[in-house]
């Protein structure tokens, strides 16, 4: 949306006052709208671009689902580490899983294939750091997690697909 004073404000939340101006969470998009100056043409007035707009936009994006990770976590819908993680595949009872992306690769590759043939198939999503899980989640270390299926799994699901789509990666989050 544009505010008062003229600046580009994105608004993930469809929260604030005013007329606002929507745009796919695509990249491509994103850095179309800002070279062709699409959103003064849609607002029908000048305004002003932040020279970090798709920063601010990631950064809004990750936090937002180390949020949700974190609210997950609180209402036991999380499980941390291999082992735990592992055996909760195993019973069916994962929707995501979420791996820090500087985790040890034989541990992540092996929970990631066990993954593919689970049931259900959850969605493996490995776009954050372990530092950055932890402090969402509380606990030193936390490289493998798995959320419970529920309606916290399906807001960070699809908090996934727009950090993606923000990212540049496919907009599907399987894979990630």
């Amino acid at each position: 949306m544009i505010a008062p004073d003229g600046r580009v404000v994105f608004d993930l939340a469809s929260k604030l006052p005013g007329r606002g101006l929507w745009l796919t969470p695509r990249r491509d998009l994103i850095e179309r709208a800002i070279k062709r100056n699409l959103f003064a043409r849609s607002a029908k007035r000048s305004v002003v671009m932040p020279d970090d707009l798709l920063a601010q936009i990631e950064q809004t994006l990750r936090g937002q689902l180390l949020g949700l990770l974190g609210l997950a976590r609180r209402a036991g819908e999380v499980v941390l580490g291999h082992d735990k993680v592992r055996a909760a595949l195993v019973e069916g009872k994962v929707a995501l899983l979420v791996q820090a992306i500087d985790g040890a690769p034989g541990g992540r590759d092996k929970l990631r294939a066990l993954a593919k043939h689970a049931v259900g198939a959850p969605v493996a999503i490995e776009v954050f750091n372990v530092a950055e899980l932890s402090a969402a989640l509380g606990r030193e270390n936390a490289v493998h997690v798995a959320v419970s299926p529920g309606a916290l799994a399906d807001r960070i699901a699809t908090g996934v697909g727009r950090l993606g789509g923000v990212l540049g990666a496919a907009a599907d989050t399987k894979g990630f």
